[in-house]
């Protein structure tokens, strides 16, 4: 496999960033996972567009010709890699770049920063989709700019580990006695036909496959509050399911070892799941 690293295509295992680069010794930087069906990228503009965002918010200044090439790459690398065909992902991570000495402050002069993309096959969960998930609730103990991808992920890692270590899927993150995300999806819960999602903020990633779920509702006459599921109610909710890039819409089918309603995937996802898959693979 070949990947992309500073104006370079190479082999995945000669690559290599300087001991000095912000990413490794701060977790300065940002990504994104891009979805490909047969060499078309899905919601490509949008993961742009919300790279910007974690761009603007890390102040790291990309000049405007790489930027704009990061699509010609992304192209470039997935033919090399003969991922034009069937399902992929494409990993864009860019960092502050390599600073000595290593400081707190951004390196001045600024540094260029470090740009790397890889690319490989996807198997989608349908397995997970088709029987539902089962999850458990943690403290949601992440930062509170949740809202820019970066690549500090160590809380989300522990998530994750909890629930692996407990026997669960994934975890329901929990912040002030309501329901925040997953550490890797969004979430939304289903009470009385109605939608309900966290609203995007700070406090949450606005994920790409959510802002599209979002748009099902809205197509669908599906009532849709954007308002926070508290603790107290989230087992009482008709419904439950994870939204992200990877995930796509995953049921929840138990919480803590409690059924969601009736322990199956309820007639809303499914219906959004319909919806989506259309949109996907359309």
């Amino acid at each position: 496999m070949q990947v992309y690293l500073n104006g370079e295509f190479l082999e995945q295992k000669k690559a290599a960033v300087s001991v000095a680069d912000r990413g490794f010794v701060f977790g300065d930087g940002v990504y994104e996972v891009t979805r490909i069906i047969n060499g078309k990228f899905f919601q490509e503009e949008e993961h742009l567009v919300r790279l910007d965002e974690g761009l603007k918010g890390l102040k790291i200044n990309l000049n405007d010709e790489l930027r704009h090439s990061i699509p010609e790459i992304s192209r470039d690398l997935i033919k090399r890699n003969g991922h034009t065909e069937g399902e992929a992902t494409v990993y864009l991570q860019i960092t502050r770049g390599a600073a000595f000495p290593r400081t707190h402050t951004f390196p001045d002069p600024e540094v260029p920063p470090t740009i790397y993309l890889s690319s490989g096959p996807f198997k989608p969960h349908k397995e997970l989709h088709e029987r539902g998930v089962e999850v458990i609730t943690v403290p949601d103990v992440r930062w509170t700019r949740c809202n820019l991808k970066t690549i500090n992920l160590l809380p989300n890692t522990l998530a994750k580990q909890q629930a692996k270590e407990a026997g669960a899927n994934s975890a329901i993150m929990i912040r002030d006695g309501v329901v925040t995300e997953s550490p890797n999806a969004n979430i939304f819960g289903v009470k009385d036909g109605k939608l309900f999602t966290f609203p995007a903020s700070n406090y949450i990633l606005n994920g790409i496959t959510r802002r599209v779920v979002i748009d099902i509702a809205n197509s669908n006459n599906i009532p849709l509050i954007t308002e926070p599921v508290r603790q107290d109610d989230l087992y009482d909710m008709d419904e439950l399911f994870f939204t992200g890039t990877t995930t796509d819409i995953q049921p929840i089918i138990k919480v803590d070892g409690r059924k969601i309603g009736s322990g199956k995937p309820g007639e809303v996802v499914r219906s959004i799941q319909k919806e989506y898959n259309n949109r996907l693979y359309g």
